[in-house]
């Protein structure tokens, strides 16, 4: 009897094969994020230089910002119709090579031109990472390795702020760019022999081709293993599907779209019209400024203790369930963090807040997402959902202004808690149940 790919892969232990995937996809995650907060670090410089003002600096944030938003929408089209493989190879080298060319710019507009093209290798690089990864590790721990990548994108975080304190003040800032640059290709070298996604294979009718890779891939396992391998289960996909762009807008995938955009805009949202601001908030009601120094800290140890524990937790219950109780808890949380009175009360809720948005967002972005599309639309969905978040990322500052100014960080704070009750909501009514379950299983029949 001849097995699709998803079944044969599906019923694969976690060998090497797969921590040497999630090794590659996780690297090139982490130099994207690198790349992207390493400009917080380098905007000071350039404005302490002499190089740059706070107008262009502005240029430079908004070049990224767009380029990304461009990256999210082409690596959709580019992962679906060339291959996982060749989208990933691409962005990465287009960031690569456009970091290293940064730090040889000769002055600020071909800075800001070169931004924005490295943009768009970032926005690419998020939206094929953790949708590659899905395809090949097995159901039952879809959740533990989308997590594992996620935290290695938020380490770089903390990352990138160490390397710049040591580098720009030393250095320079073009050496930032020249680190992102080359530890950006030196992956790209790393992944010249990752195998391309057979369930993408077969979809697109290179069936050979895809028996060939789980071959070879089932025979490293059992040389690891020195075990038979387990009996595929019965098939609950349908390989014979044909999904094309315009599925993604009516149903039954509309529903997929949905959530997608939902899951992102609400995440984006939330992080840059709330948590970025929290230091801003906390001055604003009166208590020291020095204390925006520690929240900076607080922001990236309770982001990465969210990341481990949804690790830990997603493919233990509904992963469903888990994003609205989070949805809940993280709302809850916001409302006694803007309302503490004490650095101390707030430091305390502030670490369990930010620890409920990422453990809630991890499993979002690095798993429900990509779970919610047929293969051979995963990307294009993926994308569309991730350029939604982005261009509400966009918008978030400026609304937060807006709401500040109408009635200070209380209308910040309820709007922020309105569209986490609205997530919440919408998940519960519209969202499938993807944990344990093997992709396209909701799709069988679907046309």
């Amino acid at each position: 009897m001849e097995y699709t790919a998803a079944q044969r892969l599906d019923r694969l232990p976690e060998t090497n094969f797969h921590r040497r995937m999630a090794g590659m996809i996780g690297l090139g995650l982490f130099f994207d994020a690198f790349d992207l907060y390493m400009a917080s670090g380098i905007m000071p410089a350039l404005t302490a230089s002499g190089w740059s003002n706070m107008q262009s600096n502005a240029h430079f944030a908004s070049a990224g910002a767009f380029g990304a938003l461009i990256g999210a929408f082409m690596a959709g089209w580019l992962g679906d119709r060339f291959g996982r493989k060749f989208t990933f190879q691409f962005n990465l080298a287009l960031f690569g090579i456009t970091s290293l060319a940064a730090a040889f710019a000769p002055d600020m507009t071909w800075l800001i031109i070169l931004r924005f093209v490295m943009g768009i290798g970032l926005g690419a690089e998020i939206v094929v990472g953790y949708a590659t990864i899905s395809e090949f590790v097995p159901p039952s721990t879809r959740g533990k390795w989308g997590a594992i990548l996620f935290f290695l994108a938020t380490a770089a975080l903390l990352i990138s702020n160490l390397v710049a304190y040591f580098v720009i003040p030393n250095l320079g800032w073009r050496w930032m760019f020249g680190i992102a640059g080359i530890g950006s290709l030196a992956v790209w070298i790393m992944r010249a022999r990752m195998p391309e996604s057979p369930r993408w294979l077969e979809r697109v009718g290179r069936q050979a081709e895809a028996k060939r890779i789980v071959d070879e891939i089932e025979f490293e396992v059992m040389k690891e293993t020195g075990q038979p391998l387990p009996p595929p289960k019965p098939a609950r996909t349908d390989t014979q599907s044909k999904f094309s762009t315009a599925h993604l807008f009516k149903p039954p995938i509309l529903r997929s779209t949905l959530l997608g955009i939902v899951l992102n805009v609400v995440a984006l949202s939330t992080l840059y019209g709330f948590i970025i601001w929290l230091p801003t908030f906390l001055v604003k009601q009166g208590l020291a400024v020095q204390a925006s120094l520690g929240h900076t800290a607080l922001i990236s140890v309770g982001g990465l203790v969210g990341v481990v524990l949804a690790g830990s937790f997603t493919d233990k219950w509904s992963r469903k369930k888990w994003i609205v109780a989070t949805a809940f808890v993280t709302a809850a949380l916001g409302y006694a963090y803007a309302n503490a009175g004490t650095l101390e009360v707030t430091t305390a809720v502030g670490i369990v807040m930010i620890a409920s948005f990422y453990f809630g967002s991890t499993m979002g972005f690095s798993t429900y997402v990509p779970e919610l599309f047929p293969t051979e639309l995963r990307l294009r969905g993926t994308g569309i959902s991730s350029v939604a978040g982005r261009a509400a990322s966009i918008v978030a500052p400026q609304a937060v202004t807006a709401l500040f100014a109408f009635n200070g960080v209380n209308a910040v704070v309820y709007t922020v808690i309105g569209l986490l009750l609205f997530q919440a909501v919408f998940v519960v009514l519209f969202g499938y149940e993807t944990t344990r379950r093997s992709l396209d299983e909701q799709f069988v029949g679907a046309q």
